[in-house]
């Protein structure tokens, strides 16, 4: 892959999951090179429950023979080890960096469980409160866009950063809940500014170069079961459960 750095950069991951996509959409921002490694989560490699033997789950980053686990640790990690390649992914102010911070635990704890409620919610009820909590969750963060980009495309400004890369990593399924479900999570008439970031972030190159195709994931999700809609819901779930 083209990149900068001479260290040795490898990731463990699991292609559908929207967790390993922050990494790899992290590695390319910064224009990282590394050795990507496919993980068969029925059949773990040895090398991954080494890497991570408490979780056993991927993504997980080892650079120069040390591993590093979870997706916005890792993040935080390329930013901090990383730092002379490629641009700077939290801000250099202290508040402004414990800000992207708070909003990337925002989108774990607060967007990335209420879509998952929607996918794998055991009734309909469950299913139709995580569709009002992911409703909230994302007006929510219309507001800190607004405030974090200063009239700017990205939560980042200029430039894409921490936060993007954390709710970026969520694209590809939003795009599947479009096509199976019929529900825009970044819907413009509602989150004109999240819309538009949508855009934005999906057209950079670097971003382009590691997005997994829409069409795949759909299907993906279609064949994991014999049930369309439920089949890509099952889908989903297992696509998290398994990553981190």
């Amino acid at each position: 892959m083209a990149g900068g750095g001479s260290n040795d950069v490898k990731l463990l991951g699991f292609w559908p999951s929207p967790y390993v996509l922050r990494a790899r959409l992290a590695l390319s921002l910064k224009g990282i090179s590394y050795e990507y490694i496919e993980e068969d989560l029925e059949s773990k490699s040895e090398l991954l429950l080494t890497s991570n033997p408490v979780q056993k789950a991927v993504p997980v980053l080892i650079h120069d023979g040390k591993p590093v686990c979870e997706s916005s640790i890792i993040l935080q990690y390329i930013d901090e080890i990383l730092a002379s390649v490629g641009p700077s992914l939290l801000p250099e102010d202290p508040h402004d960096r414990a800000m992207a911070r708070f909003w990337g635990s925002y989108i774990n704890e607060k967007l990335v469980k209420a879509l998952n409620l929607t996918w794998g919610g055991k009734t309909e009820e469950e299913k139709a409160e995580g569709k009002k909590q992911a409703a909230d969750a994302v007006e929510t963060l219309e507001g800190a866009l607004k405030d974090c980009s200063k009239g700017k495309p990205f939560f980042g400004g200029e430039s894409a950063g921490y936060v993007d890369i954390m709710l970026g990593g969520l694209l590809a399924w939003a795009h599947v809940r479009e096509v199976v479900k019929g529900v825009k999570t970044f819907d413009p008439a509602k989150t004109p500014l999240l819309a538009m970031w949508s855009d934005n972030f999906g057209a950079l190159d670097a971003v382009k170069a590691v997005m997994p195709n829409i069409g795949k994931l759909v299907d993906y999700a279609m064949v994991m079961q014999p049930h369309g809609a439920a089949a890509a819901a099952a889908a989903a779930a297992a696509a998290v459960a398994a990553t981190n």
